[in-house]
């Protein structure tokens, strides 16, 4: 009979137990877990409890190794991710079994007048149960209600893994040499704890903690979120005001001309009703001079994009720098004007910088394609550096991929030999419901 009870409490409650935490890990790193990555993960399961002793810190750590490397083998998350959520699944089993322990042993010594062997098996039965539930209900509070954006930067990961460790380690201190050192028994023969409430009373707090961490956490990567929106939107209003003060000069430039076109005409055709042919073809080609200026440079057929390239292309041609614009975009559509903006101006801005740092001579350019090809809207920015050139991601192009999330799309970066290559892929919302009005 006991070695039937250590069994179904060893293998069966205990792959049991491994399942659930696996199961909600997949759910933290948001992935859809398979029938084949669970009959896998509870095959390690079998071999960690057959090779390891039950409840040991070996044991606890092939758990946790056994989870991280399935979320990054099977499930194809990132290092860093996986290894906090393993910790923090762990973590949370190991308390819930430890509060239901605490719990059971205030309990225990009222059930002296019981036969033992039974009271045995309820408390065995009753406890598992207890803590699976318990370990599941604080799961989903932590993925509801505190799982994290993982297009957070992944570096500010282990400052959430470390205080998830250290409240292990307290844990696993309790548990083996407090929790230890306090059981005596009685005159008999039955195991007591005096120390029960307040181990009990230590693990709630422990949990409380680990809550708070997680909800501490979640404001901190939320403020960061926040930062990158004010950033987008003083990009926004910075680019506004470019865009009214380009606006307001051509139309009052448009306005003179159309004031004086009366007056154009009429002295064209005096010149040509008295003969003088070559002298209109002369003032029509200055009329000509006159009309480019009020047109843009680049015609990609969306109004903020004709003034922002040409405004930047410009200032690059005032460097000496070749530059090519085939782009072709969708105006009217759903993609924000000001995202355009903050898209391009971002992109063509590091191309401007990193020519410039490339000192000056031949072989510096800027060349960039842009076309609509059904729901997708494609952007291409390639441009020269030097010959050692020290990579970083800078604000700019955080902003540029923080937009083309918005839009569910993707951003590539290469960098070949002497070529900088910046791709943006978006997709065009067939709703405005389902554009966020800010990044995130």
């Amino acid at each position: 009979m006991i070695n039937c009870m250590d069994f179904f409490n060893t293998y069966v409650m205990g792959s049991v137990q491994m399942l659930t935490g696996f199961h909600f890990f997949v759910r933290f790193l948001k992935k859809d877990g398979k029938p084949l990555q669970y009959l896998l993960f509870a095959m390690f399961g079998i071999v960690i409890m057959i090779t390891t002793p039950g409840g040991s810190m070996a044991e606890f750590a092939a758990y946790a190794l056994a989870l991280t490397g399935s979320g990054v083998l099977l499930c194809h998350a990132d290092q860093k991710s996986a290894a906090l959520y393993a910790a923090l699944v762990i973590e949370i089993m190991q308390l819930s079994y430890g509060i239901v322990n605490s719990l059971l042993g205030i309990l225990y010594p009222y059930m002296v007048s019981f036969d033992q062997t039974a009271v045995g098996i309820v408390f065995m039965a009753a406890g598992n149960m207890a803590a699976l539930l318990l370990a599941a209900f604080c799961y989903h509070m932590a993925y509801r209600y505190f799982s994290c954006d993982e297009t957070i930067k992944k570096q500010y990961i282990l400052m959430i893994l470390i205080p998830v460790l250290l409240l292990f380690f307290i844990g696993e201190y309790i548990s083996t040499v407090i929790y230890g050192n306090l059981n005596v028994t009685n005159d008999k023969r039955i195991i007591i704890c005096p120390g029960h409430g307040q181990i009990l009373a230590v693990q709630l707090l422990e949990l409380a903690s680990l809550f708070c961490i997680l909800f501490a956490y979640k404001k901190m990567l939320e403020n960061f979120r926040l930062s990158t929106e004010l950033t987008l939107l003083e990009q926004e209003e910075h680019f506004l005001n470019r865009y009214v003060e380009e606006a307001r000069a051509r139309y009052e430039k448009t306005k003179s001309f159309r004031h004086d076109i009366k007056n154009h005409m009429t002295v064209v055709r005096e010149l040509l009703e008295n003969g003088k042919a070559e002298e209109a073809l002369a003032y029509i080609g200055d009329m000509k001079t006159i009309t480019e200026a009020l047109s843009f440079s680049c015609h990609t057929n969306h109004p903020v994009a004709d003034v922002l390239l040409g405004n930047k292309l410009g200032i690059a041609r005032g460097m000496g720098i070749e530059v090519s614009c085939s782009v072709s975009l969708p105006y009217p559509c759903l993609i924000r004007d000001m995202d355009f903006g903050i898209l391009l101006s971002n992109a063509l801005d590091n191309a401007i910088c990193a020519c410039k740092k490339a000192g000056h001579g031949s072989g510096r350019y800027i060349h960039v394609t842009g076309y609509r090809q059904g729901d997708f809207v494609f952007l291409e920015i390639e441009n020269s550096v030097r010959e050692k050139v020290t990579f970083r991601k800078g604000t700019g192009l955080k902003n540029v991929k923080a937009v083309v999330e918005k839009y569910h799309g993707a951003v590539s970066i290469k960098t070949e030999n002497h070529t900088f290559i910046l791709s943006m892929l978006l997709i065009i919302p067939q709703h405005s419901e389902s554009i966020p009005q800010q990044i995130g």
